[in-house]
């Protein structure tokens, strides 16, 4: 009953909300750190943007899911400065998790919360045209090189909620690791969406004492991102949203998917819950 009355008032504050994004595109980054945290609403969230007229995409990740099936097989995992070192072993496993686990576990989710989706790896239609990287050492790793964005688009419009999987394809037949946070801005540019979301597991950006910044515009993100009190993950998701926003989408937001209906708290109320990147 609480449920229902919190989501009651984030509603009746979101009317206003609910006309100006009615049948826009919203692109969201839904991280494997994420699915695991106790309470996680997203599903539930996402079904109510269905609900309400907004066209929400969903592209996810899965790393601590991959790294829980390699420790089980006795792989060991090795990074390159963030970047999972892919070989042909660790590649059967990152497709196994990613399109077999995470993407079918989600649309199971969605639908049986009541909203329409359809799973999709980047494999499927060349939905994502990927090239390995320069650096060899990283082996089954890609960059993007093309989104088949007519694919997206049908699946919308036939009234479904697309669930992406970052595997790419090569020309060369050969399916390849992208990074999630880089392909779902990507898609968003693509798409020229309304929105785009980077859901982790911290609050947002944070200053050197600690304080939430709930609002920065690309130029300021830009320099920020050498400031020494930014570290780790939050970099790259910085630049991910600084170049969806560079690239035509009108925000980005990095929210802390943790947080009960962190998406409606962000979407639908003045206050918001994260940092917002704004051109």
């Amino acid at each position: 009953m609480e449920d229902l009355i919190k989501k009651a008032e984030i509603l009746i504050e979101a009317l206003p909300y609910i006309k100006k994004f009615y049948q826009k595109i919203f692109v969201f980054k839904y991280g494997g750190k994420v699915k695991e945290k106790k309470g996680d609403t997203f599903c539930e969230d996402i079904v109510l943007l269905q609900y309400v007229g907004i066209k929400p995409v969903v592209v996810h990740g899965g790393g601590p899911q991959i790294n829980k099936v390699l420790e089980r097989l006795g792989i060991e995992s090795h990074f390159e400065k963030g970047i999972r070192v892919t070989d042909d072993e660790t590649m059967e496993w990152v497709e196994a998790v990613l399109q077999g686990q995470m993407n079918k576990e989600l649309v199971r989710e969605i639908n049986k919360l009541g909203g329409r989706a359809i799973g999709l790896s980047g494999s499927d239609g060349n939905l994502i045209v990927a090239e390995r990287v320069k650096n060899k050492k990283l082996g089954r790793v890609g960059e993007v090189k093309k989104i088949n964005v007519d694919l997206i688009i049908s699946v919308m419009n036939a009234g479904y909620i697309p669930v992406i999987s970052p595997v790419g394809v090569g020309e060369d037949g050969i399916s390849l690791n992208i990074n999630a946070d880089v392909v779902s801005a990507e898609i968003a540019i693509k798409l020229k969406a309304e929105k785009f979301f980077l859901l982790t597991d911290v609050d947002g950006l944070l200053d050197e004492k600690k304080r939430l910044i709930t609002s920065i515009n690309v130029k300021e993100a830009k320099k920020i991102v050498k400031k020494k009190f930014v570290q780790g993950g939050m970099i790259p998701k910085l630049q991910c949203c600084s170049k969806a926003v560079e690239g035509g989408v009108k925000k980005a937001h990095i929210i802390n998917g943790g947080i009960e209906h962190a998406i409606l708290l962000e979407i639908f109320t003045d206050r918001g819950i994260g940092t917002e990147i704004i051109p």
